[in-house]
C-alpha cells in the first residue's frame, strides 16, 4: 500500500471519529461504509451482521459495541429527517474490517488501524487500573498507620498491633490467617500480603480499618488488645459479608503483580516516554 494512500486513509478515519459524552470514541456505520469503500448500504449491513456474530461469539455484549441509534440528516433545500444508524466502538470497527472484503485496500488499512487503536485503549485502561491499585495500597498503608497510632495510645504495643491485624485478616479471608494466604498465593514471609492482593481486597482491608479507626476514636472506652481485636474482627466480618453477598470470596482471588514491581515498571515507562518526547522536540 502506497505511503500517500496510508496517510490519506489515516486522516479520513481520524476525521470521522466521534467523541461521546463519556470520552469514548466511536464511528457512525454509514460513515464507515464510505471509508471502507462500500457503495451500497445493503451490502455493508451484511458485513455488520457478520461482525455482530463474531462479537457475540467472543462473549461480548453486542449492543455495547453496536448500539442502534437515530441520526438527523439534512437533505436537499435544508429539509431534515431521521435515519437508522449504528454507533460503532473501536472494537466493532475492527470486527467489521475483519469480516469485510479483504481485496479492498481500505479494509486492510482499517484492520491495522483499529487493531492499533484498540491496543492503545487497552494499554490506557491497564495503566489506569494499575494506578488505582497503587492508590488503594497507599490508602491502606495510611489507615494501618492511623490504627497503629490509636491502639498505641490505648496500651497496645507493636506485637499487639500485629496480632490485631492478623485476626482482622483471618476474619476477612474466611478463617485463613495471613500466613495461610501467603502460602496460597506464593508470597515470601518477609513481604506484605497486601502488596500482592487485587484492588478489591486491598479496598476491603482499608474499609475495615477505617471502620475500626472511626469506632475507636468515637468509643474511647475501648482499650486493651482483646477488646480492640473483637472490634476489628467484627468490622472485617461485616466487610466480608458485603463481598460474599456479591459472590466475591477474598481467599480464592488470585494474586496480582507485586506493587513494588508495578511502581518500578511505571517509572521506567514514564522515563522512556519522556525521552521520546524530548527526542522529538530536538528533531523539530
Amino acid at each position: 500500500m502506497e505511503k500517500e494512500l496510508i496517510i490519506k486513509l489515516h486522516k479520513n478515519f481520524e476525521d470521522y471519529a466521534q467523541q461521546a459524552k463519556n470520552g469514548m470514541f466511536f464511528w457512525f456505520a454509514r460513515d464507515l461504509q464510505v471509508l471502507l469503500g462500500y457503495n451500497k448500504w445493503e451490502n455493508f449491513q451484511k458485513v455488520i451482521e457478520k461482525a455482530k456474530i463474531a462479537c457475540e461469539n467472543t462473549g461480548l455484549i453486542v449492543r455495547d459495541h453496536f448500539p442502534d441509534i437515530r441520526k438527523v440528516i439534512t437533505a436537499g433545500k435544508g429539509a431534515q429527517h431521521e435515519i437508522d444508524e449504528i454507533a460503532l466502538t473501536r472494537h466493532a470497527c475492527y470486527l467489521i474490517a475483519q469480516n469485510g472484503d479483504p481485496r479492498k485496500e481500505e479494509i486492510a488499512f482499517a484492520m491495522a488501524y483499529f487493531a492499533v487503536q484498540t491496543r492503545k485503549q487497552e494499554l490506557v485502561e491497564k495503566r489506569i487500573s494499575e494506578i488505582e491499585r497503587l492508590t488503594f495500597r497507599e490508602k491502606l498503608t495510611n489507615s494501618e498507620k492511623e490504627l497503629s497510632g490509636i491502639i498505641y495510645e490505648r496500651g497496645v504495643d507493636n506485637m499487639g498491633f500485629a496480632r490485631i491485624r492478623s485476626k482482622g485478616d483471618q476474619a476477612l479471608f474466611g478463617g485463613n490467617t495471613t500466613q495461610d494466604m501467603k502460602r496460597k498465593l506464593g508470597i515470601k514471609d518477609n513481604r506484605a500480603l497486601a502488596d500482592f492482593l487485587p484492588a478489591i481486597t486491598i479496598k476491603a482491608k482499608d474499609f475495615a480499618n477505617e471502620i475500626t479507626n472511626f469506632t475507636l476514636k468515637r468509643d474511647t472506652h475501648i482499650c486493651g488488645e482483646q477488646p480492640i481485636i473483637s472490634e476489628h474482627v467484627k468490622n472485617n466480618k461485616s466487610v466480608r459479608s458485603l463481598l460474599v453477598e456479591k459472590e466475591i470470596y477474598p481467599e480464592i482471588l488470585p494474586a496480582e503483580e507485586d506493587v513494588k514491581k508495578v511502581v518500578s515498571r511505571i517509572k521506567s515507562e514514564n522515563k522512556k516516554m519522556l525521552k521520546g518526547i524530548n527526542s522529538k522536540k530536538k528533531q523539530k
